[in-house]
C-alpha cells in the first residue's frame, strides 16, 4: 500500500473551511437529516433567465472551442468599459484577463506580484483563501486585525504599524467577507495613499461590492489615479447569483496583465468558453440587469434585517452588516481551555440543533462564527433562533 507525501508546495496548505462545512451540510442532508445551511456562500437566487438566454443562444451558437488565454474580446471590452466609467478615465481591455473565477483572478496576481519572504498585509478577519494563495506564491500573509467597534475595517494606523522594511503588498475586500464591513470612500482614499506611498501593490477585491445597503461601495478604481500597482479583482459570481459559471476577472496595468495572462496559460488556459458568454450576457443589458440586482439585494437586506432584529432582541453580539449577505457573531471569549469557542459552538450547533455555519477560526477570528443569509427566509430566520438558543442555554 503506497503511502503520500506531499510536497513541499502544499505541506501547510489547508482545506477550504467554508466549502469543508458546506460539503458537510449537504452530506448530512443527504443522509436524511433536515440540517439549515447557513455557511454557504453563495447566493440562493437563479442565474437571471436573461442570462441563461444568452448563454444558451451562445452555445447554439457553437461557443465551444477554445478562447484566448486572457478570454474573449467582447467580454474583456464590456469589463473595461463598466471599468472606465468608475475610474474617469479609459481603461483597456488589454488590461483585463478572464479567469475561471475570481480565486484564481487572486491566485494569478498574487502569484505573479509576490514572492519568497514578501510580506503582505491582510486586514484581518478575512476570507481564508487570501491566507493559503500567499502561501502558496510563498509569500507571507501578515493579519492587521481590526476593531470590532469599526466592524473589523482597519485604518492606515493599523497597517503603517504592521509594515516591515519586508512589506510588498497589502489585500483590500470590501464589502468584506466574513464581517460585511464597508469601507468608506475616504477610507479607501486613504489607504490608496498610503500604498502608493510606500510603493506597495494594492489588490482590490471587489466581488461583493453590488451587494451593499447603506450606501453604494465604492470601488478602488474611484479613488485610484492608475494601475501602476493596482490590481481589482471581480466577477459574476455574487451579484449576478453566477457561482458555478466560474467567471472572475482581474484589471491591472498592461504589464501586469500580461504577467498573469501568461500564468494562466499554464494553468488552466481559457475560461469556459460558455460560462463567458454568459459573463458577456449578464453585462450586456443594463436594465435587466439592474432589475435582477436589485430584488436579489432587496431580498438580503429584508433577511438581514429581519435577522439581525431576532439577534438584537437576544442581546447577542454581531457586526451588522452593511454589505455582503454575512452576519458575524461572537459567540464566547477565548480561555486556555477553550481556545476556540466559535468552533466549538459551530459543531454543538450542527450536532444538536442541525445548524451549519462557519467557525470564526476559519477567518482567524477565534471567537466569532459566519452565518450567511444566501438562503430561504425561513430558513435564515429559524437557523438564527437556534443560534440565539443555543446561545441562551
Amino acid at each position: 500500500m503506497s503511502t503520500f507525501t506531499a510536497s513541499t508546495n502544499i505541506a501547510e496548505l489547508k482545506e477550504s473551511p467554508t466549502i469543508a462545512v458546506s460539503s458537510r451540510a449537504k452530506a448530512m442532508r443527504a443522509s436524511g437529516l433536515a440540517v439549515i445551511d447557513l455557511g454557504a456562500g453563495e447566493p440562493d437566487h437563479a442565474t437571471p433567465a436573461y442570462v441563461m438566454d444568452g448563454a444558451h443562444h451562445a452555445l447554439t451558437a457553437g461557443a465551444t472551442r477554445y478562447t484566448a488565454v486572457e478570454g474573449i474580446a467582447p467580454l474583456r471590452a464590456r469589463v473595461a468599459a463598466r471599468a472606465s466609467v468608475l475610474h474617469g478615465k479609459p481603461v483597456d481591455p488589454s488590461q483585463v484577463v478572464v479567469s475561471g473565477g475570481t480565486k484564481q483572478a487572486l491566485f494569478n496576481a498574487c502569484f505573479c506580484i509576490f514572492g519568497h519572504g514578501d510580506e503582505v498585509l491582510v486586514p484581518t478577519p478575512a476570507w481564508p483563501s487570501y491566507y493559503e494563495i500567499l502561501s502558496l506564491a510563498r509569500a507571507n500573509a501578515m493579519i492587521v486585525p481590526g476593531s470590532a467597534d469599526m466592524s473589523f475595517r482597519v485604518t492606515v494606523d493599523d497597517l503603517d504599524r504592521a509594515a516591515t522594511p519586508r512589506t510588498r503588498g497589502v489585500m483590500i475586500n470590501s464589502p468584506c467577507n466574513p464581517t460585511g464591513a464597508v469601507y468608506s470612500r475616504a477610507e479607501l482614499e486613504a489607504i490608496m495613499r498610503l500604498a502608493e506611498d510606500r510603493g506597495w501593490w494594492l489588490i482590490s477585491d471587489e466581488i461583493y461590492r453590488r451587494i451593499s445597503y447603506d450606501r453604494p461601495a465604492t470601488s478602488m478604481l474611484e479613488v485610484s489615479s492608475g494601475f501602476d500597482r493596482l490590481i481589482v479583482v471581480d466577477g459574476v459570481a455574487k451579484a449576478f447569483a453566477m457561482p458555478g459559471w466560474r467567471i472572475g476577472w482581474s484589471i491591472s496595468s498592461i504589464a501586469a496583465a500580461k504577467a498573469m495572462a501568461a500564468l494562466q496559460s499554464h494553468v488552466t488556459s481559457n475560461a469556459a468558453t460558455i460560462s463567458q458568454h454568459a459573463a458577456l450576457a449578464a453585462l450586456s443589458d443594463d436594465d435587466a440587469e439592474q432589475v435582477a440586482c436589485d430584488t436579489m439585494v432587496a431580498a438580503f437586506r429584508r433577511r438581514r434585517d429581519a435577522a439581525a432584529a431576532i439577534l438584537r432582541g437576544a442581546g447577542v453580539h454581531f457586526i451588522e452588516p452593511a454589505g455582503a449577505f454575512y452576519l458575524f457573531i461572537q459567540v464566547g471569549n477565548p480561555t486556555p481551555g477553550d481556545p476556540e469557542p466559535g468552533s466549538r459552538f459551530a459543531r454543538e450547533l450542527l450536532e444538536s440543533k442541525l445548524v451549519a455555519v462557519v467557525p470564526g477560526a476559519a477567518f482567524h477570528a477565534p471567537e466569532w462564527i459566519r452565518v450567511s443569509y444566501a438562503a430561504p427566509d425561513a430558513e435564515v430566520l429559524e437557523g438564527v433562533r437556534r443560534i440565539t438558543a443555543l446561545l441562551g442555554k
